[in-house]
């Protein structure tokens, strides 16, 4: 079955994983490319201007495929160098690629995300919950480590003593705790859950595409910068977006009294 669905409507492209009947794993042959076309695809589409990542079914994705790790096919077969091989070429494709996306990603986690489902959501910008989510990095309880990247993810989400209390019990929360520790920024009834997550997706996709990808760009380097260096790339940036329509559509809108339309220009 193909693990992605990609529907794009109104500026806003939904990325559904789509393994329902086993929970939507990851990490058969090929994931990592099917990533890596779909995000490279959106970041040369100007008229995309946010993205959902959500799951078919009832998970959001329950993170590496057990039955592969038990059979030790796939991702999980092989000398050590050829598992390690494997996740850098497929299973860290699929990171890499959502991390590189170059306009706002909503997580919309509509059942459990666990082990590199996770890891998968945490990439996201902002991530809302269905009443029925769950979160947990497992890992340990399988007898593996965090091998997604979810030990430099998750700390920078919830901090460092929580983060570490999921690691090392491999306990796994439900969405109220999940808002309550920063995990999710909001927990939305089940039936009203898809309404909630395209209503917020509008709200950003009514934003100036150009300025919008900007903005995630200077959150991005934040992370890692000095606040110098911060406000340098800002001025930057922002002489950029001085010479845009938008900006000046945006500045009529605000003096007439109305909502702007936003061209891209």
């Amino acid at each position: 079955m193909t693990l992605l669905t990609i529907d794009t409507a109104d500026h806003v492209t939904t990325l559904t994983l789509n393994r329902p009947d086993s929970m939507n794993p990851l990490g058969a042959a090929g994931d990592g490319d099917a990533f890596a076309a779909a995000c490279e695809a959106i970041n040369s589409d100007m008229d995309v201007r946010c993205v959902i990542l959500t799951g078919a079914g009832r998970a959001s994705s329950a993170g590496g495929d057990i039955k592969a790790m038990k059979e030790k096919t796939g991702n999980f077969g092989g000398t050590a160098p050829e598992i390690a091989d494997g996740y850098r070429n497929n299973i860290h494709k699929i990171l890499r690629a959502l991390y590189s996306l170059r306009l706002p990603l909503i997580a919309a986690v509509n059942g459990p995300a666990i082990g590199l489902g996770c890891d998968l959501a945490c990439l996201a910008d902002m991530r809302i919950a269905s009443e029925k989510a769950k979160f947990g990095v497992t890992f340990l309880k399988l007898g593996i480590i965090p091998g997604d990247g979810g030990t430099w993810i998750l700390p920078r989400i919830i901090g460092e003593a929580r983060a570490a209390e999921l690691f090392y019990t491999g306990d796994v929360i439900d969405a109220a705790t999940a808002q309550d520790w920063g995990l999710v920024s909001r927990v939305v009834d089940h039936d009203a859950f898809l309404d909630e997550t395209h209503a917020l997706a509008a709200k950003v996709a009514a934003m100036p595409p150009h300025a919008l990808r900007q903005a995630k760009n200077l959150m991005r380097q934040g992370r890692s910068t000095t606040y110098d260096a911060a406000l340098e790339m800002a001025a930057n940036a922002q002489a950029l977006m001085h010479s845009t329509r938008d900006h000046m559509e945006g500045v009529e809108a605000l003096i007439e009294k109305r909502a702007p339309k936003f061209t891209g220009d």
